[in-house]
């Protein structure tokens, strides 16, 4: 195996106001943009070449990462001009590949964080002979999922939608988001029109006898869609618990990248990270946060499990829980923000308007 495809084109819309003006891939984890961990682990199981399938804001891809050559790789970008969900957009960019019929492509997500042994997933689909091969996770509360039965030799049974009742739990296994293909099957996906590999593609193939294979590792798996959840991601990967060569620095409590400012008596831990230009002010704290470029912590601020946007502002004595701050936006003095809460881009929120417990 030596291509890989990578699905890029989502627009992130849950993650907003994150992607307001960056692309859900290229938004900074652990002081890079999270497609680099994606491309580094690639690049590190023996991919050489891969393809970017791109969409919402395409044109900040190529600058960013040019024809792959500072990671060890040769990328490729492909955009569509309208979203052809993941399906299409396998089909879209199949024209880039080299492999030969038989021969297997790595797909994965663009928004998954995962610690999957990439090279056991291709060597059991070519054990196996798949068409294609799943990389399946077990999770606690597959509700929200779609449910990947399998037999005792790993072979798919079934491809079940979210389950709405008890007795709809089969299994615990879910699609991961990660596969190998047999290249020829990608050629057979409809060109031209949208179409889900999910809904489409997977039970299609399974109703026509093909050989879909599953293999479970249940080692480190984030969905990346929700804020809570990215800033998570990047904290994994800056304490160490998520795994990535491409972790720009030691792991541990905190990453200070170059250029950052951190006062002496602030603290830092949880998995924080600083971004460059980036400055914070004496007395903050700041835990399991990710501080984007340019943004400023002042004094006395509290900031917990949030992501701060570039050139964003949060000042003194504010205290933030699980919050959002967009790019360029002020949060004044003495302000409280709790769970959820998601400033817009460039708003502006004055001195003590917003607090969640009395100001005494």
């Amino acid at each position: 195996m030596t291509e890989a495809i990578l699905l890029v084109g989502g627009k992130g819309t849950r993650l907003r106001p994150l992607t307001v003006h960056t692309p859900k891939p290229m938004v900074r984890a652990a002081g890079v943009p999270f497609l680099t961990h994606q491309l580094a682990r690639a690049g590190a199981a023996g991919v050489e070449h891969i393809v970017l399938a791109t969409s919402y804001l395409a044109e900040v891809f190529e600058p960013y990462f040019g024809d792959g050559s500072a990671l060890g790789l040769h990328i490729e970008y492909v955009t569509e001009d309208e979203p052809l969900g993941t399906g299409g957009a396998l089909r879209n960019v199949a024209s880039r590949l080299h492999s030969a019929p038989d021969e297997p492509v790595l797909v994965f997500n663009g928004d998954i964080l995962t610690g999957l042994d990439i090279r056991a997933l291709v060597d059991t689909h070519e054990r196996a002979g798949a068409d294609v091969s799943l990389h399946l996770t077990q999770v606690t509360d597959p509700r929200a999922y779609g449910l990947v039965p399998t037999d005792g030799t790993g072979r798919v049974t079934a491809f079940l939608e979210k389950p709405q009742t008890p007795e709809e739990i089969v299994t615990d296994q879910i699609n991961a988001g990660a596969y190998v293909f047999r290249r020829s099957v990608i050629d057979t996906i409809p060109a031209g029109r949208p179409v889900s590999v999910e809904r489409e593609t997977f039970p299609g193939l399974l109703a026509a006898g093909a050989h879909l294979q599953g293999m479970v590792d249940s080692t480190y798996w984030l969905d990346l869609g929700t804020p809570a959840a990215f800033v998570r991601g990047s904290a994994d990967l800056v304490l160490g618990r998520a795994p990535s060569p491409a972790v720009p620095g030691r792991t541990g409590d905190r990453l200070i990248l170059p250029t950052a400012r951190v006062a002496p008596d602030a603290k830092l831990t949880g998995g924080t990270v600083v971004g460059e230009g980036a400055l914070v002010a004496q007395g903050a704290r700041v835990v399991g946060s990710t501080i984007l470029p340019g943004a400023v912590i002042e004094p006395g601020a509290v900031i917990t499990d949030s992501l701060i946007g570039t050139g964003a502002r949060v000042g003194e004595r504010s205290i933030l829980t699980g919050t959002v701050i967009g790019d360029g936006a002020f949060v004044g003095p003495d302000n409280e923000l709790q769970s959820g809460a998601r400033v817009w881009c460039d708003a502006q929120i004055p001195r003590a308007s917003l607090r969640f417990s009395s100001d005494q």
